[in-house]
């Protein structure tokens, strides 16, 4: 496996993972109409090309084809973090926030935080990540629920809670 910088030849396949990832490893936390307002078939290519690049995320490369994503902003917030379901189980997401941790301790970012939803929670709180605040999203006029969940980074350590 392979982490590297996204770039932007990436997008469409990264479509693909976010879809893979929503539709089928998140289905039994959300209702069809729920999975289908967070990850709509039909949507705006360009729109998904200008928020994929604007995330600038990490890309996890497994024989060549693109198996997950994540990034992680300058503030410590990870907006997109994806595997694709046929990677799912296979160490991708591990090896991801290893990553997203190893670049927060470069860049001097002393907490994460994400807005998981309530497939990834488990998952997250493996990572060391607790849940600051139960809450629901809007997304395209459906509620979402997810959880708030953040993490204090040890000080010179990458991959430790606080």
């Amino acid at each position: 496996m392979l982490i590297r910088d996204f770039t932007p030849a990436d997008q469409a396949e990264l479509r693909h993972v976010f879809m893979s990832s929503v539709h089928e490893l998140a289905r039994n936390f959300y209702t069809r109409d729920q999975l289908d307002a967070w990850a709509p078939h039909a949507h705006d290519e360009q729109q998904w090309a200008d928020r994929i690049s604007a995330l600038c995320p990490f890309v996890a490369v497994v024989d060549d084809q693109l198996a997950g994503y994540a990034d992680l902003q300058a503030s410590g917030h990870i907006d997109h973090f994806f595997v694709a379901a046929r990677f799912s189980g296979r160490g991708i997401g591990s090896a991801l926030m290893e990553h997203i941790h190893q670049a927060a301790t470069r860049r001097g970012i002393p907490e994460l935080s994400a807005c998981v939803s309530l497939a990834a929670e488990s998952f997250f709180s493996r990572h060391g990540f607790s849940v600051a605040r139960r809450q629901s999203a809007i997304v395209n006029g459906i509620s979402l629920d997810n959880a708030l969940m953040t993490k204090r980074l040890l000080s010179g350590s990458s991959f430790g809670p606080a």
